[in-house]
Formats: structure tokens, C-alpha cells, sequence
């Protein structure tokens, strides 16, 4: 008698594919548009970090002009607007497959209160917009040192 190795994990994986499967053919032609070479909606990837005197947002914004990036400050919220459009220097039957997304974006962050909003800086250099947003004197964190006696 042979022995059958058993893979409880394989049927679900094998589920899970052709889930994927039906809902890209059903609904992805819906996220991107009806035809190959529309504009859908898209997000540029974002990180946002902190250093003793800065929170700093990284946004990745390839092939954009720095006219067509739009960054506005209102009521403690960070807001990034654009558009990145499609070439269209090639004819839509030159190309074989288009996967990265053109269109219109827009990205808001709530800013907390330890930021100084009036020096705020914007550099845009590599496809990579950096927005530094320092933080008010007063609410950088000091250590205080305890003296034992």
C-alpha cells in the first residue's frame, strides 16, 4: 500500500487562486477602465517617519513634473494632489500591456499639533517628492536627568 502524503493546506491554496482568478476577471476591468489604455485611480505609495526633530512624508511620484504637484496645507491636514498622464507619444496598438496606473491622485494626512506649519519644506528630486514638517520647539521631547542623593 502506497502512502499519500496529505497537504490539508493545498485544496485551500488552490481555492484561494481561482477566487483571485473570477474576482480579476469580473471586477478588474472595473478598477481600471473599460478600455487598455484608460486612466483608473490610483494612490502614489507613501512613508512617513520621524526623527528627533522632523516627521518627514516620502511620496513616490515617477515620471511627474513638479508643476503638476500640488501640496496645500489646511485646517492641520497635509494634502497632495496631481495627475500623472500617459504619454502619448506611442499609439495605444503599439503597446502590449499597460500595468502602471495614470490618472488623477489625492493623498491627506492629519498633521498632529507638535508641527510648526510655517516651515514646512518640499524638495521633489528622482521621482521621490520629501516633504519635511518640523516640530515646534516646545514639544521635542527632552531627557531630563535624575540626580540620586
Amino acid at each position: 500500500m502506497a502512502k499519500v502524503r496529505c497537504e490539508p493546506f493545498r485544496d485551500l491554496i488552490t481555492l484561494q487562486d481561482r477566487m483571485n482568478r473570477l474576482f480579476d476577471e469580473r471586477f478588474g476591468r472595473l478598477r481600471a477602465g473599460d478600455g487598455p489604455m484608460d486612466t483608473g485611480v490610483w494612490s502614489p505609495a507613501v512613508d512617513i517617519y520621524e526623527t528627533d526633530h522632523d516627521i518627514v512624508v516620502k511620496a513616490e511620484l515617477p515620471e511627474m513634473k513638479e508643476k503638476d504637484i500640488d501640496i496645500r496645507l489646511e485646517n492641520d491636514t497635509l494634502t497632495l494632489k496631481g495627475e500623472r498622464k500617459l504619454e502619448k507619444e506611442t499609439r495605444e496598438e503599439n503597446y502590449h500591456r499597460v500595468e502602471r496606473a495614470y490618472g488623477a491622485f489625492s493623498r491627506s494626512f492629519t498633521l498632529p499639533t507638535s508641527v510648526d506649519q510655517d516651515r514646512i519644506t518640499a524638495e521633489y528630486r528622482d521621482g521621490v517628492l520629501k516633504i519635511t514638517l518640523p516640530k515646534k520647539a516646545e514639544t521635542k521631547s527632552k531627557q531630563i536627568k535624575v540626580n540620586i542623593t
